[in-house]
């Protein structure tokens, strides 16, 4: 009974630790931190920005498409950041639209 009652409160508090590191407030931690790290590695300066693109724990990457238009021309350029979420470095590269 003891070993059952054991295993069973093992069980739970895992489950609750699992819970815990998926909560909105972390969530929200990792996308401020993926947000910062594109926009300081793009250096625009004030860039438009779009919600974070998630993708699954085997890619590990989190997408931020970044867009800022130039003064002058008000042409846009267009950046992609991919956030390493193990890492906390970013790779970005400039993007166009097929038939632009």
């Amino acid at each position: 009974m003891f070993k059952t009652t054991l295993a069973a409160s093992v069980g739970v508090l895992a489950f609750i630790q699992v819970a815990s590191a998926s909560s909105d407030s972390a969530w929200n931690a990792v996308f401020a931190k993926a947000n910062g790290t594109c926009i300081g590695q793009s250096r625009m300066v004030s860039p438009e920005a779009t919600a974070p693109v998630v993708f699954d724990d085997a890619v590990g990457k989190i997408a931020i498409l970044l867009r800022e238009k130039s003064g002058k021309s008000n042409k846009a350029l267009n950046l992609i950041c991919l956030y390493d979420k193990k890492s906390g470095k970013a790779s970005i590269a400039e993007y166009q639209w097929l038939g632009q």
